[in-house]
C-alpha cells in the first residue's frame, strides 16, 4: 500500500552468532546500495576525526597551544559529531534488519534525542576505557554488556543511563554471543582487507548489519516480558 513502510520477508533472526551473521547477509543482499550509501557516508565524515589524530601524532615538537587546540578539536568532533553520526548508522542499520528500507537521512535521527546520544556516547566509552586499563578483561565485558546501547538511544529513545541499564538488563545471557561476534568480525576485517582494500566496506557493512540483528532478535524475545 502507499505509504506504507516497506516490510521485509526475511524471518526474525535467531539470538546467536549465526543467525546474526546469516541475517545480516541477508539484509545486505535486499538493501545493498542503501547500507552502502550510509557506510560510506559515516566513513566520509570520520576522515577529520583521522586527520586531526594524524596530526596530534606529529605534533610533538608544535607550540603547546596548537596541540592543545588539536586535542579540543579531536574530542569535540568525537563526541559531538562522530559518535552522534555512528548512533544515528546503527539506528539505520536496525531498521533494515527489521525489514524497514533504511534511508540517508536515518543517520541525523539522533538530533531527537541528541543530548542523551551524546551521553551515552561520553559514558560508554568512559566505562569500556576504565575497564580496559583494569586489565583488559573488564573492558571486554563491559563493551558487550553495553553493545544495545546506541539502539536504545536512538530507537527508544531513552535517556542515557536509562539506556545503559536496560542495555546491561537484555545483554544478560547473550554476552558471550556478542562477544564471539566480536571475534568473528575480525577475521571478516581481515578477509576484506585481502580484498584489495574494497571489501573492508563490505565488511563494515556486514558487521555492522550483523550486531544490528542480534539487537533486534534480543528485544524480539523481550518483549513479551515488557508488557
Amino acid at each position: 500500500m502507499n505509504g506504507m513502510p516497506e516490510q521485509s520477508v526475511l524471518p526474525v533472526p535467531e539470538a546467536n552468532v549465526g543467525g546474526s551473521y546469516g541475517h545480516g547477509l541477508a539484509v545486505l543482499k535486499k538493501y545493498f546500495l542503501e547500507v552502502l550509501l550510509i557506510t560510506l557516508v559515516v566513513m566520509v565524515l570520520s576522515a577529520p576525526f583521522g586527520w586531526a589524530k594524524a596530526l596530534q601524532d606529529r605534533s610533538a615538537d608544535w607550540d603547546s597551544g596548537v596541540n592543545v587546540i588539536i586535542q579540543m578539536f579531536a574530542l569535540g568532533f568525537w563526541l559531538l559529531i562522530l559518535g552522534p553520526v555512528r548512533y544515528g548508522a546503527n539506528y539505520a542499520m536496525l531498521k533494515a534488519v527489521r525489514g524497514e528500507k533504511p534511508e540517508f537521512m536515518d543517520i541525523f535521527v539522533f538530533q531527537k534525542n541528541y543530548l542523551n546520544v551524546v551521553l551515552a556516547h561520553l559514558l560508554t566509552s568512559a566505562i569500556v576505557a576504565v575497564g580496559f586499563v583494569f586489565l583488559i578483561v573488564p573492558g571486554i565485558i563491559f563493551a558487550c554488556k553495553l553493545a544495545f546501547v546506541p539502539y536504545l538511544v536512538t530507537d527508544r529513545k531513552m535517556e542515557a543511563t536509562e539506556a545503559i541499564r536496560e542495555s546491561w538488563r537484555m545483554t544478560t545471557g547473550h554476552s558471550g554471543t556478542i562477544f564471539l561476534m566480536g571475534l568473528l568480525s575480525v577475521p571478516v576485517v581481515i578477509a576484506g582487507m585481502l580484498l584489495l582494500g574494497i571489501g573492508i566496506i563490505l565488511a563494515i557493512m556486514w558487521i555492522s548489519l550483523a550486531f544490528a540483528a542480534i539487537f533486534a532478535a534480543v528485544a524480539a524475545k523481550d518483549a513479551p516480558c515488557m508488557e
